[in-house]
């Protein structure tokens, strides 16, 4: 397979690996009215600006001070003391000073080393620039990282607004605002952006680590910059889903904003450490967007002679507390934790995110017989959700005993890795870790989906001719057959060490990037689909704004008559599941789930709640919830012209929440589920369609 930009440019910065150094000039003089900093950062009220007006007051950055990196990287503070010294052209003399030292002027000479003198500047400017880009461009990626682990995974945006100081060379100070997507549903990286940098924002640069992916109808992002008054964009990556790439550039340029996207209109080499940066960082999307599967990850901890446990089966612990830790975090970070029957049977794990009080993965099981314990720690589905994957007619009578407990049973014709990952591209799985034994990974990485291994290593030697093997038989004889890593890197955890790498590069999207000169446009009097069936499900589909997860929230009043604003569809159905019970327990769940920062989490703690607390759901929940539902659609779309118009787009279409697992509200798997939300939503647009039509008519009889 051909290496993808990725891995092109993780060989060449290997190849060309180089460090900053300052640059000083002894006989550099600083123009007089031009103070070079020496000490703590002035207030910016004080500065002169560019354009001679006082600079704006200073802002203190809103965070903790130091800037969080994601777990795969780890950048050291920058410092552009050496760029403004060596790169940058001497500041123009102010119009009221003192005269300038004699040694500041040299005598000027017609040679054509002068004449170019002012080529050379320029470039110099440029190159410095490209620096001060790269560095904040790099810092875009790591705050779009800082939602990891706190919610499921999603596409990780980040925006850096920042603008020149010319009294001071900290890189922290010329940051006006930033912000990143906390999750599915909640405000978009570039408004919270806008909002923290406020009136800073006005002729500032935006850094984005990703093109802006909206699905809502309503251009948030793009506007939030537009509106703030921002000049100039450099994007890091164009957005690698078809229905999304190019639209926010296009959109951002129609309105006169300069957009530099990296690799097309940016092409320096300081941009090759900050490129990757972005790539790590959406991976998982990356790896969706081009194999139809799953970001995959496969985990194991060794002993130094390559054991994963002893010859009897016992494996605790084999690496140590701060390595469990570490894989608390790559848990977090997926979707699902997938393990087989083997495991189960001899170490019946949690496999939770013990490490922080946020997103708890889905556990699957696969086991092709079935032939799993009675009880395990699995079956509790109080801490996770469970899915057990197994061959279709499998132990049926224990099939059913594991739907009693709440354990949800997915049966396959033939039980393989590769299907079962199918079916997490389905459920919109972005990232998923396997944890399993020899057999297991081996099948899986002879199926080619696992991209990325983390292997620990314990200092250790445990023996044993038939102690299990992390990896079981691939079918190699030579060593010459091995696959060999990419981008490997190796970091100590107290004793133990961590070796991680790609078996499959991060996926190169470039061929498909349309032209800079590309204007997305469709012809509203014709469909864009070639089927009659319109599929949404998560958020960044193409009608993500369908989803109850959709950032639009609803001011609908309550059982009093109060006004009260709900932030998705999601926190209001699941809330309603209690409003109404006289029990002052079930009061505190619905204002915990009002308060619930994201759709997600309001969907957390409503299931949770029902499946713990049975007796606070209300009695007429499950005739009454259709109607909750509907009341809640009605108000979204009311509320939002132009969610209206996405609606009326698809007349003719039948539209199917494409949710594999809801059997209620999704179509299901194969077309089994009842599909009630895309049933609601086709009510919803004949309701409309026909006061509009009526509408029509009596406009036309008058």
């Amino acid at each position: 397979m051909a290496l993808g930009l990725f891995t092109r440019l993780l060989v060449e910065a290997r190849a060309h690996r180089r460090q900053v150094v300052a640059v000083s000039f002894p006989n550099l003089q600083i123009l007089p009215g031009y103070q070079r900093r020496t000490g703590q950062t002035e207030a910016r009220s004080s500065a002169p600006s560019t354009n001679g007006t006082a600079a704006a007051p200073a802002r203190p950055y809103a965070g903790t001070g130091t800037i969080p990196s994601p777990v795969s990287l780890r950048h050291a503070p920058v410092s552009l003391a050496h760029l403004k010294s060596s790169a940058m052209p001497p500041p123009p003399q102010p119009l009221v000073s003192a005269p300038a030292p004699a040694s500041y002027f040299r005598p000027f000479r017609l040679t054509p080393s002068r004449r170019r003198l002012p080529a050379t500047s320029a470039v110099s400017a440029a190159a410095a620039s490209h620096a001060h880009d790269a560095v904040f461009l790099r810092r875009a990626a790591d705050v779009a990282d800082r939602s990891a682990g706190l919610t499921s995974p999603h596409p990780n945006f980040g925006c850096v607004i920042a603008r020149p100081q010319l009294e001071t060379d900290d890189l922290e100070a010329w940051v006006a605002g930033e912000g990143f997507l906390y999750a599915q549903g909640t405000p978009c990286a570039e408004l919270l952006a806008a909002q923290e940098a406020g009136e800073h924002a006005r002729g500032a640069t935006a850094y984005l680590n990703l093109e802006p992916g909206d699905c809502y109808g309503d251009s948030t992002a793009v506007s939030s910059l537009v509106q703030a008054g921002i000049t100039r964009v450099v994007v890091g990556l164009r957005h690698p889903l078809k229905h999304l790439r190019g639209k926010a550039i296009q959109s951002l340029r129609s309105e006169g904003i300069q957009v530099d996207v990296v690799g097309e209109d940016l092409q320096s080499k300081l941009f090759k450490e900050a490129l990757t940066s972005c790539l790590i960082v959406n991976a998982p999307l990356l790896y969706r967007a081009a194999y139809h599967v799953p970001f995959s990850v496969l985990k194991y901890a060794m002993t130094a002679d390559g054991k994963i446990a002893a010859s009897s089966g016992h494996a605790s612990w084999v690496s140590g507390r701060a390595s469990r830790g570490r894989v608390f975090e790559l848990r977090g970070r997926s979707d699902a934790v997938i393990v087989g029957g083997n495991t189960v049977r001899r170490d019946d794990p949690r496999l939770t995110a013990r490490h922080v009080k946020g997103h708890v993965p889905v556990r699957i099981v696969m086991s092709q017989t079935c032939n799993l314990p009675e009880e395990a720690n699995l079956w509790n589905v109080h801490e996770a959700y469970t899915i057990v994957a197994t061959q279709r007619g499998a132990r049926r009578d224990f099939q059913k005993k594991l739907a009693m407990k709440g354990v949800e049973v997915v049966e396959f014709d033939m039980l393989n890795p590769r299907d079962v990952m199918s079916y997490c591209y389905d459920r919109g799985y972005l990232s998923v870790l396997w944890e399993c034994g020899g057999t297991l990974s081996a099948a899986a990485i002879s199926a080619r989906v696992i991209h990325k291994v983390y292997a620990f290593c314990a200092p250790k030697i445990i023996g044993g001719v038939n102690a299990p093997t992390p990896v079981g038989e691939l079918g190699m004889n030579q060593m010459t057959q091995a696959i060999d890593l990419i981008d490997v890197s190796y970091e100590q955890i107290d004793r133990d060490m961590l070796m991680s790498g790609f078996i499959q590069p991060i996926p190169d999207l470039s061929p498909v990037i349309p032209s800079v000169d590309e204007i997305p446009s469709v012809d509203p009097e014709v469909s864009p689909y070639e089927t009659n069936i319109i599929s949404f499900y998560k958020t960044w589909d193409t009608f993500g704004a369908f989803s109850n997860f959709s950032p639009h929230p609803l001011h609908m009043p309550d059982e009093k008559g109060d006004c009260l604003t709900w932030l998705t569809v999601e926190h209001y159905y699941q809330a309603h599941k209690f409003v109404g019970v006289d029990n002052p327990q079930a009061r505190d769940v619905v204002q915990e789930i009002k308060q619930a920062r994201s759709p997600e989490e309001a969907a957390r703690i409503g299931r949770t709640r029902q499946r713990e607390f049975p007796e606070l759901v209300r009695t007429d929940w499950e005739s009454m919830k259709i109607d909750v539902m509907y009341r809640a659609l009605k108000c979204k779309f009311s509320s939002y012209p132009h969610l209206t118009e996405m609606l009326l787009s698809t007349a003719g279409s039948v539209l199917v929440e494409s949710s594999p697992h809801d059997l209620f509200w999704g179509g299901g798997r194969e077309g089994e589920g009842l599909n009630y939300l895309g049933r609601l939503l086709m009510q919803l647009r004949s309701e409309i369609l026909g006061t509009v039509r009526t509408s029509v008519q009596v406009a036309d009889s008058a």
